[in-house]
C-alpha cells in the first residue's frame, strides 16, 4: 500500500520509519521541514501539506499533539479531507477525547473518508522498536485493511469497538500507567525517607504481588535518575485531563485518577513538564524536603 504519515515528532518519526522498513511507499508531511529530513533521507517522499499527502496514498496516519491539531489535519484548509481519494482511510494515532474522535470521524464520513482512532502505548522506545500496543476504534473492514500496516509499528493491534472506542481504551491505559507511576514514586520516596535502600525494596517487590512493568522498567529508571523523556510529563497531564473531562461528562467518581491528574499539574507548574513522567519522583522528593 501507499501510505501517508503526518506528524513526525518523538513518536511519529520512528513509526513512519518502521513503515518504510516494512517495504511500504511512504509520503510524509510535517509543519517543520527539519522534522521531515530523517524520513526523506530514508527514502520517503515529501508533500507540501496534508491534502497533498492524502491525494497520493491509500491510508493516511497522523500522530499529533491534541484534538485541535487532529481536526486541523483532517478537516482544516488543505487538510486530509480536501485531498482525499475515493476509499481513503485516515488513521489518527494521537491521544484525544473519545467524543472528539467520534465527531471528526462523522464529519470525515460525510466526505467519503473512513477514520480509525488508533492511539498507542509504549512510548518512544516502543515506537523505535516497532513494539507499540495499538488500541483501535472504528469500522471492522477498515481495520482489516490497515492491519498489515499496524504490524510494522506494533506488537499488538486490537479493534476495541466502534469509533471512539480506541480512545476510551487509551484513557484506561493512562489511568493505569499514571496512577502506577505515582504509586512507584511514592513507594520509593517513602523508602528513602525511612532510611531504606529503595533499590533493595524494588528487588523484593518484583518477586511478589506488587510486581508490575512500571515497577520493573520505570522503577529502574527512577533509581538511575534517568528522567530523559520518552513520554513527557505535560503529555501525561494532557491525557489525565481527558480522563477527568470524560469522568465529569459521565458523572463518574475517579478518585485515584483525580489525585494523579493534580500531581501531573503540579509537575508542569513546577517546571518538570518537559521531563519524563517518572520525574514525579523528583516532585515528591521536593515536597518531602529531600
Amino acid at each position: 500500500m501507499k501510505v501517508g504519515f503526518i506528524g513526525l515528532g518523538i513518536m511519529g518519526r520512528p513509526m513512519a520509519l518502521n513503515l518504510l522498513k516494512g517495504g511500504h511507499a511512504v509520503t510524509v508531511w510535517a509543519r517543520r521541514a527539519d522534522s521531515m529530513a530523517p524520513l526523506l533521507d530514508a527514502g520517503a517522499t515529501g508533500a507540501a501539506d496534508a491534502a497533498a499527502v492524502a491525494g497520493d496514498v491509500d491510508v493516511v496516519f497522523s500522530m499529533v499533539a491534541d484534538a485541535a491539531d487532529v481536526e486541523q489535519v483532517a478537516l482544516g484548509p488543505r487538510g486530509v479531507a480536501d485531498g482525499a481519494r475515493p476509499g481513503l482511510i485516515y488513521v489518527d494515532m494521537s491521544t484525544i477525547a473519545p467524543a472528539a474522535a467520534q465527531s471528526i470521524a462523522a464529519r470525515l464520513a460525510e466526505r467519503g473518508v473512513s477514520m480509525l482512532d488508533a492511539p498507542v502505548s509504549g512510548g518512544e522506545v516502543g515506537a523505535i522498536n516497532g513494539a507499540l500496543t495499538i488500541m483501535v476504534g472504528g469500522d471492522e473492514a477498515a481495520f482489516g485493511t490497515v492491519a498489515p500496516l499496524f504490524v510494522c509499528m506494533g506488537k499488538a493491534a486490537t479493534l476495541i469497538g466502534a469509533s471512539g472506542a480506541g480512545q476510551v481504551a487509551k484513557a484506561c491505559n493512562q489511568i493505569l500507567t499514571g496512577v502506577g507511576v505515582m504509586a512507584v514514586a511514592e513507594a520509593f520516596n517513602f523508602a528513602r525517607k525511612s532510611g531504606v535502600d529503595a533499590a533493595r525494596v524494588r528487588e523484593a517487590l518484583l518477586g511478589g504481588f506488587a510486581y508490575s512493568r512500571i515497577l520493573e522498567n520505570h522503577g529502574q529508571r527512577m533509581l538511575d535518575r534517568n528522567f530523559k523523556p520518552g513520554f513527557k510529563a505535560w503529555m501525561h497531564q494532557k491525557d489525565m485531563n481527558i480522563v477527568m473531562q470524560e469522568a465529569h461528562r459521565l458523572g463518574l467518581m475517579l478518585p485515584s485518577s483525580a489525585a494523579t491528574a493534580q500531581l501531573f499539574n503540579a509537575m508542569v507548574g513546577s517546571g518538570l513538564g518537559e521531563e519524563d513522567s517518572i520525574a514525579a519522583l523528583k516532585l515528591l522528593e521536593q515536597l518531602s524536603g529531600a
